[in-house]
């Protein structure tokens, strides 16, 4: 379609990038379609996005560092030939609310495979769950089980479910977050909340249970295998819904496990802005681009759907063509008074 790109993949992954470029090279794409460019974000991002030529910024990331982007972008808008584009797919702090009608089974496959595969590094993982009381008194024991069980280690090895994080600012930030958790009152560790160091960057799959739905834990992001379970009485199904939207700045993805449904309309009504993808008796995780249409609002980004033809078309310039096919009765076809223009 004409575009061109600079790519512009994060310093921890450029030995992945680096195989991808190769395979797209060795697939026949074109020099210079796809630039790949590694080094340091901020310093290359400064050289680009104070360029003329700039057209947009596609971003995955942290909030703040899109924040800045598009701040950065704004000091220059009066050098750009034209008005660029920013989509971001940011963080997220992303819910998982089950009302009491909702399948045991189903939820707690949800709880563990969405809260800790990838060791919890999606921005679509589940890191907050409000389960009703006469759900959460059959989960809580099978939770704890199933969590404890998850082997952390070697990724080469096929036990293993968990990996390390990606680095150890990541393992730091994890660190302080459950040892702050572990000195409040209105919180109690379920399960783990280990982290080891020895032989690298590893964090245990780590539940807490917090009387407090507006507590930390529940609010900030913490891209990794950890997990705030706030129970809430039964009858208190519809000013849950409430706290769901109204706790933390993210709105990316949100899931509903409920079989009434009644209750199912109820939740996507009142939680129709807190998340971009809303999943219905599923983990909020494993998206498939090109089938479901993936993206986040508020703190989470630009809510542009990856894989749909909204996101193709924040690429495109429109042009239309108009031609009259008949100059010479355009010219001396009298009307409104006069003849010609």
């Amino acid at each position: 379609m004409g575009n061109t790109v600079i790519w512009k993949p994060s310093e921890k992954s450029a030995l992945s990038s680096d195989v991808v470029m190769r395979v797209f090279e060795e697939a026949g794409m074109p020099p210079g379609v796809i630039n790949l460019v590694q080094g340091d974000g901020r310093s290359i991002a400064s050289q680009a996005l104070a360029d003329e030529h700039l057209a947009g910024v596609t971003f995955t990331g942290s909030t703040a560092v899109f924040r800045d982007l598009w701040q950065t972008t704004a000091q220059h808008i009066h050098t750009y030939r034209s008005c660029p584009r920013l989509v971001g797919e940011t963080g997220g702090k992303n819910a998982v609310v089950a009302h009491p009608s909702a399948d045991p089974e189903a939820l707690l496959v949800a709880l563990v495979r969405g809260a800790f595969e990838y060791q919890g590094q999606k921005c679509s993982a589940a890191s907050r769950a409000y389960i009703p009381r006469s759900l959460w008194r059959q989960l809580e024991d099978r939770l704890a089980e199933t969590v404890v069980g998850l082997r952390v280690g070697d990724v080469t090895e096929h036990e293993t479910y968990l990996g390390a994080v990606i680095g150890e600012p990541s393992c730091t930030r994890l660190e302080k977050a459950i040892t702050r958790a572990k000195g409040l009152d209105s919180h109690r560790l379920l399960v783990s909340g280990g982290v080891r160091r020895e032989t690298g960057w590893f964090v245990d799959a780590t539940v807490f249970v917090t009387e407090d739905p507006t507590a930390f834990t529940m609010a900030e992001e913490f891209f990794g295998p950890l997990l705030a379970v706030h129970v809430y009485d039964d009858a208190d199904w519809s000013s849950v819904l409430t706290l769901v939207d109204t706790t933390g700045p993210y709105a990316l993805t949100c899931s509903i496990f409920a079989a009434d449904r009644t209750a199912i309309s109820e939740a996507l009504g009142v939680l129709r802005d807190a998340a971009g993808m809303t999943y219905v008796n599923d983990k909020p995780t494993g998206a498939l681009m090109g089938r479901q249409s993936f993206g986040g609002g508020r703190a989470s980004g630009t809510n542009d759907k990856t894989g749909s033809r909204l996101a193709l078309q924040r690429w495109v310039s429109g042009r239309y063509i108009k031609e009259y096919m008949n100059p010479d009765l355009h010219w001396t076809y009298p009307y409104m008074g006069g003849e010609g223009q």
